[in-house]
């Protein structure tokens, strides 16, 4: 059975509060679980602050004994009351005020609705009444299926952070790994705020969000597919079975057409005019197993963010191609436990042997993954 509570289940619970009818017979009659009658009646009882004919509201202790006279002074809008204390505006007003609580509230039945000196108290009283019940359960209903809950003021503080690095080309998880004490909220939080709309950026502007496959080209060069007989990933790892120290540089297709034809020729790489000749073996990956090569999918990735397909790697620089690197290896990865590149390396082998190599860290808030890092 459904724990929402109908009206007239309402109407009934209130009527054997007033009869003073235990929790546990409340829920036999109505069918509901004990427990479920006091949440309901500790969520959505009323504080009313009423008192009884001839006596206004007066939660003050000392209301029967006291006799305190003109405490508004000049202002007071009931001169002729003989004592402050059967004024409405006595607690407000009075310096000597101390609250009495009644400690109904704290234990069963939680509310006054079953008191037997109702009739005759001043003090602030906790009721449950069906009518307003219903619509404060309806109304807490609807709120919590309307929309997000978080202030205008904590998204535009969200937005001051996450959108100009998103604009950089970071993705979600690189700006939480690295703003995460700022942040001061889930992952998948920063996606739903962006997913309804709440930053300047959309899910378009995220990296991996919205991806469109493109139209098929028609290749430009025929490979020919010979030069890969004994080159396939077996030949590769038998070769490697039988000489384990030998080390392995991985390469990918990032040039020419997605034949790769800049590869199509492995005796150019593999052999040269000097002794010894073979200086290496060149193998190649099956057609639809990217995660034969997965330790440079993601750089390939990363480099196309920046280069996107069509574009001309003719004008590029060695200084082009060192600042795009920094910018790629500075760029944390889950798969590294949320550590850049350039941070693993650098645990391994020393930050001297990068220097060498003419690599740089590039600080968090400064990595942008997108063309306009080469047209600065």
């Amino acid at each position: 059975m459904s724990n929402f509570f109908t009206y007239e289940q309402r109407l009934d619970l209130q009527k054997y509060l007033k009869e003073s009818v235990s929790f546990k017979q409340i829920a036999y009659r109505i069918g509901k679980d004990p427990t479920t009658i006091s949440r309901e009646v500790r969520k959505y009882s009323s504080e009313v602050a009423t008192g009884y004919p001839g006596f206004p509201f007066n939660a003050c202790r000392n209301r029967f004994n006291c006799k305190l006279k003109n405490i508004c002074g000049k202002d007071c809008s009931r001169k002729s009351v003989t004592y402050c204390k059967i004024c409405s505006s006595c607690n407000s007003n009075c310096q000597e005020y101390i609250e009495e609580i009644c400690t109904v509230k704290y234990r069963v039945p939680y509310v006054c609705n079953g008191c037997e000196t109702l009739g005759k108290c001043t003090l602030m009283k906790n009721i449950y009444d069906a009518e307003h019940a219903h619509i404060k359960a309806h109304e807490k209903i609807s709120n919590s299926r309307s929309g997000l809950c978080v202030s205008e003021d904590e998204i535009s503080r969200l937005n001051h952070i996450i959108s100009p690095l998103v604009q950089n080309g970071q993705s979600v998880n690189q700006i939480y790994i690295n703003h995460q004490d700022e942040l001061m909220c889930s992952e998948k939080t920063i996606y739903n705020y962006i997913d309804a709309c709440l930053f300047d950026v959309r899910n378009i502007d995220l990296p991996r969000k919205v991806k469109f496959r493109e139209r098929y080209k028609k290749p430009e060069f025929k490979v020919d597919k010979g030069c890969r007989i004994d080159r396939n990933h077996k030949d590769f790892e038998a070769f490697i079975n039988k000489n384990p120290d030998t080390a392995i540089v991985q390469m990918d297709s990032v040039i020419l057409t997605d034949n790769g034809s800049e590869f199509s020729n492995p005796k150019a790489i593999e052999y040269r005019s000097t002794h010894p000749l073979l200086r290496t073996h060149v193998f190649y990956c099956d057609a639809g197993s990217p995660y034969q090569k997965g330790a440079i999918e993601v750089n390939h990735e990363l480099i196309r963010r920046i280069l996107p397909k069509g574009s001309s790697f003719n004008n590029l620089t060695q200084d082009d191609i060192n600042l795009m690197m920094n910018h790629i290896n500075s760029y944390k990865r889950k798969k590294l436990n949320n550590r850049s590149p350039y941070e693993t390396f650098s645990f391994y082998h020393g930050e001297e042997v990068l220097h060498k190599l003419g690599c740089h860290p590039v600080a968090s808030g400064d990595i942008m993954l997108k063309p306009a890092l080469l047209k600065k």
